[in-house]
């Protein structure tokens, strides 16, 4: 099994996992929709299910009906 042959300091240990971080994810704007939404997705726009600026799924609007109590 391997050992280090000198301790590293923790100074010199951090520097080197500066580089290990996360990256902000991408939002793009769709040129036909205009709706802002994470690259590589489908993406809900007024109700219908859109990729890539194509709509993929139309979905029917449900009315609701309320009804008066008197």
């Amino acid at each position: 099994m391997a050992h280090p042959k000198s301790r590293i300091s923790k100074s010199r240990r951090d520097k080197r996992r500066t580089h290990h971080k996360c990256e902000e994810k991408t939002i793009l704007t769709c040129q036909n929709t205009g709706e802002a939404h994470l690259m590589h997705r489908a993406y809900y726009h007024e109700g219908n299910l859109f990729f890539k600026g194509k709509m993929i799924a139309e979905f029917e609007k449900e009315e609701v009906i309320e009804e008066d109590e008197d």
